[in-house]
């Protein structure tokens, strides 16, 4: 056993130089001391959107930095461990390194697949836009299923969100729903869930208890950062004003301030009515329309509409199964991942589906560059 365990720590070894190397940690330490020198300047919340955003940055470039080291330190300890058990005999501290090992694999695995998120806008922060599709009732009330899974799985990794717009089906569920996850990386992350998702089970809507299937679309697009330059000139944006509405079509406040913008040249329409203010939501539509034209503007320079969406994963393509009758199962169609628990994977337990995912991603990009 100590000759497999002498291989698996310098796989492991292995795996977390190439980690190191990647995240190029010294450069991590610089910008981590540069901004910890900003962030402690007195004027810092002079510019709360400047202060709020340079905290969130380094919140999370500490993360990554303390996870690595980490790792690093738990590494070089369980192996000096292992050693000193072995000349001892000592039978219990070496089953006890052994079960350490195996938490440092799982650890670095996760690591491993954040070093794949490179592309230009993965570090970005997401807008996640759920809309029901065919189906009827059904697809409303899978859509609302799909966006509770999404917000649990980031409340479980305790990433904040914020609901932008939920357009409420007559019966049940949901037409549509706009979320932003304020995580870095969300975009990267949760790019891989876009596409059209299936639903097999016996319709509760449904008097003679008959099968149905039904589909929900994701989109992923990256939040617009100032540095993106998407200006906006005010003559070719039309908005209109109206009143909340909840489930039911019920009027959740008294005053016109829900907020419709129109883009005029393309057709685009976006919604917020989270907030209490028309100001507030007015910023917030504009923030989802700037994100819109964003991949407008990429899908044109790179001359293909998906470029940002990722090959095989685009608007209207089929990419996974959650089959509730006549059995239990949930299938990425693209990376053949699987899970027998339905319940869990609807209540945001998808990090297995989404890490297979970006694995997959960078596979198909590969094999293009080849």
């Amino acid at each position: 056993m100590a000759a497999d365990f002498s291989v698996v720590l310098d796989e492991l070894d292995t795996t977390l130089k190439s980690i190191e190397a990647v995240m190029r940690v010294d450069d991590l330490r610089r910008e981590v001391a540069e901004l910890e020198q900003k962030a402690a300047a007195p004027d810092l919340w002079n510019d709360v959107e400047a202060a709020q955003a340079l905290t969130s940055r380094l919140s999370y470039l500490q993360g990554d930095l303390r996870r690595v080291e980490e790792l690093r330190s738990r590494l070089d300890d369980v192996g000096l461990l292992h050693e000193m058990a072995a000349e001892e005999g000592d039978e219990a501290t070496t089953a006890e390194t052994e079960r350490e090992l195996q938490s440092i694999r799982t650890v670095l695995d996760e690591l491993e697949v954040r070093t794949l998120l490179s592309g230009e806008y993965d570090a970005r922060e997401a807008l996640v836009t759920i809309r029901s599709e065919a189906g009827g009732v059904d697809a409303a009330d899978f859509a609302e299923m799909l966006m509770r899974m999404y917000l649990r799985w980031a409340e479980r990794h305790k990433y904040p969100t914020e609901v932008y717009d939920v357009s409420y089906a007559e019966e049940a569920g949901i037409k549509s729903a706009t979320f932003a996850v304020k995580q870095p990386y969300a975009y990267g992350t949760l790019s891989v869930e876009q596409g059209t998702h299936r639903l097999v089970r016996i319709s509760p809507f449904d008097n003679q208890g008959r099968r149905q299937t039904s589909f929900a679309g994701v989109e992923v697009l990256p939040v617009v950062e100032q540095t993106d330059h998407v200006d906006i000139p005010e003559n070719e944006i039309r908005v209109d004003v109206f009143r909340s509405s909840g489930p039911g079509g019920q009027s959740v406040n008294t005053t016109d301030s829900a907020v419709r913008m129109t883009h005029i040249p393309t057709g685009i329409v976006v919604s917020c009515q989270n907030e209490k203010s028309q100001i507030q939501n007015r910023a917030a539509a504009l923030r989802v329309l700037q994100a819109r034209l964003l991949v407008v503007r990429q899908a044109e320079q790179r001359a293909e509409m998906d470029a940002l969406k990722g090959e095989g994963s685009s608007w209207g393509n089929q990419m996974r199964s959650y089959v509730l009758h006549p059995y239990q199962m949930v299938k990425d169609l693209r990376t053949e991942t699987e899970s027998g628990n339905p319940s869990n994977v609807l209540d945001g337990d998808i990090d297995a589906f989404i890490e297979a995912g970006i694995r997959w991603r960078r596979q198909q990009e590969n094999a293009e560059l080849n």
